[in-house]
């Protein structure tokens, strides 16, 4: 603490009473201009390799230029991005899996969704600080501040910019997985419904989406997206468990599991339904009672804050008023 109270105190005398505040910005000025050579480095992509060599690759992207088609469609924001691709992404292969599976699981699924995310992490935090240096500068300018202060109005709009995004992402996260956790008891009545009145696995699992979309929507979209992939040709093992993946939620992880037994066993799916949303009911009401006893606990604090003051005012002021009144009317000799 002596330190920097030394060097507070030499750059007062050197620049002024906002010398502090001009060390900091040449400071935060200085940071920025040490990772931008990170940030502008960019990787040569394979596929620009093997355009420049002029070989199959080549001739196709070439003729499907010529026709006007584009296979792929991505945003201009996306390919403004790419050029920072190493600085906004995990270069690690396990930290980005991990990524990309949070933000599926939040529900963004869009190619460049980690990417935008570290984007608007970086973007939020700089921009804060920026604000919080501006209202330290402001501040220092009518009156004056302690170098502690200063600190923190630059430091706090910062960390807080940093890590709004990522408390959005928890946030989506629970509620997406509290929404498929309450509505997957319903899906499951549904489905058995349907498996029981002839339909197949697929066909149930298309319509029971579209009858619960205005209701769990994102629920609805995890069922669209399953459908979708096993007419595509992939193994519905496979299908099922990057849904229990997607949705990070047990209840369906164990359907999945139970589906996978029943078709490899054999045994009849539909009276596996029946068993399996009979236990999701029985789960249901036992979340709901478990809430209701928990509740009582919650609000004792609230009971004790808002109604125990009050009724000992009621109770007690009239007697504490009337002693007060005794008192000072009294002649003491």
């Amino acid at each position: 603490m002596e330190l920097l109270q030394n060097a507070n105190d030499w750059l007062i005398a050197t620049f002024g009473e906002l010398g502090p505040l001009y060390a900091i910005g040449a400071l935060g000025l200085l940071l920025v201009l040490l990772t931008l050579p990170t940030f502008l480095k960019r990787q040569a992509d394979p596929m620009d390799k093997l355009k420049g060599t002029g070989g199959t690759a080549s001739r196709a992207s070439k003729l499907a230029e010529g026709k006007g088609a584009k296979l792929r469609s991505s945003s201009k924001s996306g390919e403004k991005l790419d050029k920072f691709a190493t600085f906004l992404e995990p270069q690690s292969a396990e930290e980005m899996s991990a990524a990309r599976l949070r933000m599926l699981q939040a529900g963004y699924r869009g190619k460049n969704a980690v990417r935008m995310f570290h984007f608007i992490q970086f973007s939020l935090g700089i921009g804060m600080l920026l604000i919080g240096l501006l209202v330290a500068i402001v501040s220092s300018a009518t009156g004056e501040v302690e170098t502690k202060q200063l600190l923190m109005m630059v430091l706090i709009p910062g960390f807080a910019g940093y890590y709004l995004p990522r408390y959005w992402i928890n946030r989506r996260l629970q509620q997406r997985q509290a929404d498929i956790t309450n509505g997957f008891p319903d899906s499951l009545d549904m489905m058995l419904v349907c498996v029981e009145a002839g339909q197949s696995m697929d066909q149930s699992i298309i319509r029971v989406s579209k009858e619960i979309r205005q209701g769990y929507p994102a629920l609805a979209e995890e069922y669209e997206i399953v459908a979708h992939e096993v007419k595509a040709g992939k193994d519905k093992s496979n299908v099922l468990k990057d849904m229990s993946e997607r949705c990070g939620v047990p209840d369906i992880a164990s359907f999945v599991t139970v589906m996978i037994q029943s078709a490899s066993f054999g045994t009849s799916i539909a009276d596996a339904l029946r068993v399996f949303s009979e236990e999701m009911r029985d789960k249901r009401v036992m979340r709901a009672e478990e809430k209701a006893n928990v509740l009582p606990t919650k609000l004792t604090l609230g009971t004790m804050m808002f109604t125990v003051p009050p009724l000992m005012i009621i109770l007690i002021g009239p007697s504490v008023y009337q002693i007060y009144d005794t008192l000072s009317n009294a002649k003491f000799f």
